[in-house]
């Protein structure tokens, strides 16, 4: 099945693949699903990304946001990129830490003490 051309699915289509989920035909709806609903009529609906590659999937959002890869970034940008990933909620998510400064190339200590740093002034 084709999912319809609708403004309201070409609008929202960017954001949904942005958040890793997937924006599928009425027909393919599952439990769980969100549907997407214009003047009353079911158009789409959209299904959740699943928890598996979450935080690969923030990585790369920061790093769109930036233009660059997230080593390339100065000590200050990292700072800012650990703040964005941290209100995203990456910091959550089991090993989150250890593969941001994977990531960043920089060390678990880094990234704690840039966290740190952020929890002080909030």
């Amino acid at each position: 099945m084709k999912l319809p051309r609708h403004p309201l699915i070409l609008s929202v289509k960017p954001v949904v693949e942005a958040l890793g989920a997937q924006l599928l035909p009425v027909e393919s709806r599952e439990p769980g699903d969100i549907p997407l609903k214009w003047e009353g009529v079911e158009l789409a609906v959209v299904r959740h990304a699943p928890l598996h590659g979450a935080l690969d999937r923030m990585i790369d959002g920061v790093e769109r946001e930036f233009g660059t890869k997230l080593p390339q970034l100065t000590r200050e940008e990292k700072q800012q990129a650990i703040r964005m990933l941290d209100d995203r909620g990456a910091f959550t998510l089991r090993r989150a830490v250890e593969d941001v400064a994977d990531a960043m190339g920089v060390s678990r200590i880094t990234v704690y003490n840039y966290l740190n740093a952020l929890h002080r002034r909030d």
